[in-house]
């Protein structure tokens, strides 16, 4: 696109924006007075009011007009108005059956736009890209995800292994600041690995928890994931590899030979320590001071032993 047209396109953007932005108090207030909107408690329903958090959530994804974008919980459409200016393709799906007139209407202008009904959770969302974004050359997941189902939604979008280059989402703070934590701090733990394992976190900016209608209780952020070619260490058996990851953490003061002798039984505390000594990892460390490559080398360790090969007890 030349200079000229994308001054051209920006024009008209703002344009639109100037008469029929939904992300202002004033609007939402309107759309939610006219269709006689009451919000559900139990669906985490926030829409945000703030222009800029939309503008910082768009770039993060990188769209332009030879992208998609799959959207989760679009509202009242105020996100996916940005992202119809942006992409080339969006897909919205909503679970709230009364939000999808409002969106038809909201979005009535926007070419290249579908909105579904249904739960993101129960969706085949291998069939949804093959039907919605077959002509794209690239697809990110864009959303302000409710607190209740953040690490549901996520963990399948990335555990499907889909075609996907970023998703970027508003969350709850503090789960941001977990997806994104180091090894030793109290923020890291077995979320932080699973993420890190699949993508490389950023948290974009911070969401005061005044910029939305009707209020949430807590403060949120914007947290772009990027998909790795390939997983962040190599492991024979994924599964294994987060049932010991699990496992390591599942009393986070207790140490690591503590945590993992529940996993693998009493009988092998011995041999259990032999191994990590043998991988080069004290016992008495805990879970949240190890990396990726420490967890992967027990893993690894574990399997040729024929350790932990059955779920862990929850």
């Amino acid at each position: 696109m030349s200079g000229q047209e994308q001054n051209e396109a920006g024009s008209k953007a703002a344009v639109k924006q100037a008469g029929t932005e939904v992300a202002t108090p004033k609007r939402t207030k309107e759309i939610i007075a006219k269709y006689g909107f009451s919000f559900k408690k139990s669906l985490g329903q926030n829409f945000l009011i703030d222009q800029n958090i939309l503008n910082n959530i768009v770039a993060a994804a990188e769209l332009d007009e030879t992208k998609g974008a799959l959207e989760i919980g679009p509202g009242i459409g105020a996100l996916t108005q940005r992202l119809a200016q942006a992409a080339g393709k969006v897909t919205a799906v909503e679970i709230d059956n009364r939000l999808i007139p409002i969106l038809k209407d909201v979005l009535a202008e926007e070419a290249h736009t579908t909105v579904i009904h249904g739960d993101v959770l129960k969706l085949d969302l291998k069939q949804l890209f093959a039907e919605q974004f077959a002509d794209v050359s690239g697809v990110s997941v864009v959303a302000n995800l409710p607190y209740y189902v953040t690490t549901p939604i996520l963990m399948k979008l990335l555990e499907e292994k889909l075609p996907l280059e970023h998703i970027v989402v508003m969350i709850q703070k503090e789960v941001a600041e977990r997806m994104a934590a180091k090894p030793g701090g109290k923020e890291y733990g077995s979320l932080s690995v699973a993420v890190q394992y699949y993508c490389v976190p950023k948290v974009v900016c911070t969401v005061p928890h005044t910029v939305f209608i009707p209020q949430p209780n807590v403060d949120s952020a914007v947290i772009k994931l990027s998909l790795r070619e390939k997983p962040a260490v190599d492991v024979p058996d994924e599964d294994h590899f987060f049932r010991v990851v699990q496992a390591s953490f599942a009393q986070r003061r207790k140490t690591l030979a503590n945590n993992l002798t529940a996993f693998v039984g009493k009988e092998r505390r011995e041999a259990l320590t032999e191994m990590l000594l043998s991988n080069d990892i004290d016992p008495i460390r805990r879970g949240e001071t190890l990396s990726l490559v420490e967890f992967a080398r027990i893993s690894r360790s574990m399997l040729e032993a024929g350790w932990g090969t059955q779920s862990v007890s929850s």
